[in-house]
């Protein structure tokens, strides 16, 4: 029997795994993963040492964790797949937007211990941040074994279901609004005369600085802002152009598009 399994072995699923890994939670013997793709299992294998298989249903029978890792339009045939096989002491975990506490139970057809996550793509380099929430059924015990092995990629946080919209918005999508904005600062640099690549390097470490700094100070971001900000100097500038296109109402309206389409799911 194997400690954990993953039905899915992509980018989120191989990241969950790698961080497993690396804090030694589990062996890679321990780990089996399944995928429809012989290339993701393979490759799966090679870089983590993990058990594969092509059957989403071994899965299900040989682990006592269940993630089910795949894309949320998948899920349902998924379940089908396999719900006669879920047991009563499996803990069932997911990581698709959308498929709520409920939803996940009616499609396995009886009461399971669920426990439902949304982690981000931060995850790969061992710095996500997951949102959980979980049923009546999952005990403490059972929250105290998935929060360290959340915490294995980053951080993870208990919240209410109906903040997980929230935390795709937050969280899940952010890292792709960040990304636009370190391009935007670097292609500036690069209209300035510094070569592409140091440009991409000084954004990405400003941006990364400056988030440590939100999360080590406890400071409020505005008083961090505001000790960037020199009396008619160059940030309170560059401060009030932001202001001026927009930047903070198109950081929120996004991020309330994203949790609207989120809800539709």
């Amino acid at each position: 029997m194997k400690k954990i399994g993953f039905i899915g072995a992509g980018n989120m699923a191989s990241a969950i795994m790698g961080g497993i890994i690396k804090k030694g939670i589990f062996m890679p013997m321990d780990i089996l993963a399944s995928d429809m793709s012989e290339a993701a299992r393979e490759k799966a294998h090679d870089t983590l040492g993990i058990c594969v298989t092509a059957d989403n249903r071994e899965v299900v029978t040989q682990s006592e964790i269940v993630v089910f890792a795949v894309k949320p339009q998948f899920y349902a045939s998924v379940f089908e797949q396999v719900k006669d096989l879920v047991r009563e002491e499996q803990i069932v975990l997911t990581i698709a937007p959308g498929w709520t506490l409920e939803k996940i139970e009616e499609h396995l057809g009886k009461p399971h211990k669920i426990i439902r996550t949304m982690p981000n793509t931060p995850a790969l380099v061992g710095e996500g941040i997951t949102g959980v929430c979980h049923n009546s059924l999952v005990t403490a015990e059972d929250i105290d074994k998935i929060m360290t092995i959340l915490g294995s990629f980053g951080r993870a946080e208990l919240i209410g279901e109906h903040l997980m919209d929230t935390v795709v918005s937050v969280s899940g999508s952010s890292p792709a609004y960040v990304f636009m904005m370190i391009e935007a600062m670097a292609d500036a640099a690069v209209a300035d005369g510094m070569p592409r690549q140091q440009a991409y390097t000084f954004a990405a470490q400003a941006v990364y600085g400056s988030a440590k700094m939100v999360l080590e100070t406890g400071k409020h971001p505005g008083e961090l802002k505001d000790m960037v900000c020199s009396p008619a100097g160059t940030t309170i500038e560059a401060v009030g152009v932001l202001e001026k296109k927009g930047f903070r109402s198109a950081i929120f309206e996004c991020m309330r598009a994203c949790v609207r389409k989120a809800r539709g799911m």
